[in-house]
C-alpha cells in the first residue's frame, strides 16, 4: 500500500507541487515556530519543501525527507538542500530535534505502522519537544483517490496517541482545506509535545 502511495507521488508530483508549494500556510507555520526551545527541525514527508524553504528563511535548521524521489529531487532544488529520500519507518534518530512538521504527510500510513512511527518520532525529539501534524478529519482508514489514508476524529486521535510514549496532545484545530475549490474538506490539526514522565 505504501508503494501504491508512494508512485502516485511519483507519478503525480508535477500537479500535486503546482497545487501546494505556493498555497499560504504562514499562520500554522509561525505557530509552530514560536514553540520551539531550539533550532533544529525535521520537516518529515516534506512534499515540495514548501515548508522547509520558509522554516530555512526564518533562520532555523531544517532536515527534510520524503518517501518520493521525483518530490526529492524539485524540493532539494526548490530549497537549495539536500532532500533526503527516506521511508518515515526509517526515522533512527535519538533525542535529536526541537520540532517535527508533518503536514499532511503521515496520514498515509495505516494505523498499525503509524504508531510504530509515531514513537520513532517522539524518540527523535528532545525532551520538551513539539510535533506538528494534520489529518484528514473523520474515520476512514484506507485507500482514496490512489493514496492510502488515516483520517482521525480528535476522540479517536486522543484515544490512539495514548501507545506513543511520552506524547501528549497539547493543541489541536480543526481547519477547511486551504487549497482553492476544496475548503469543504476538514482538517484536524495537532501540536504534540513530548513530556519527561
Amino acid at each position: 500500500m505504501v508503494n501504491k502511495t508512494l508512485n502516485y507521488y511519483n507519478q503525480n508530483a508535477d500537479s500535486f507541487i503546482e497545487g501546494t508549494v505556493t498555497v499560504n500556510f504562514k499562520e500554522v507555520q509561525d505557530k509552530f515556530l514560536q514553540l520551539l526551545s531550539g533550532k533544529k527541525i525535521l520537516d518529515f514527508g516534506c512534499g515540495s519543501g514548501r515548508d522547509t524553504l520558509y522554516f530555512l528563511k526564518s533562520g532555523f535548521d531544517v532536515t527534510a525527507t520524503d518517501g518520493s524521489g521525483e518530490l526529492c529531487k524539485y524540493a532539494s532544488e526548490y530549497t537549495g538542500i539536500k532532500v533526503k529520500q527516506m521511508l518515515f519507518q526509517d526515522l533512527d534518530d535519538v533525542d535529536y530535534y526541537d520540532g517535527i512538521w508533518a503536514c499532511s504527510s503521515i496520514l498515509h500510513l495505516p494505523k498499525d505502522e503509524l504508531r510504530i512511527v509515531m514513537n520513532k518520532m517522539s524518540r527523535a525529539l528532545k525532551s520538551d519537544g513539539i510535533i506538528y501534524t494534520s489529518f484528514k478529519y473523520g474515520n476512514f482508514e484506507g485507500e482514496r483517490n490512489g493514496r492510502f489514508f488515516t483520517d482521525f476524529t480528535i476522540d479517536e486521535f486522543t484515544d490512539f496517541v495514548k501507545d506513543v510514549k511520552e506524547m501528549a496532545i497539547e493543541e489541536y484545530w480543526i481547519t477547511g482545506d486551504v487549497r482553492p475549490g476544496r475548503e469543504d474538506e476538514k482538517w484536524l490539526n495537532l501540536i504534540l509535545r513530548k513530556i519527561a514522565f
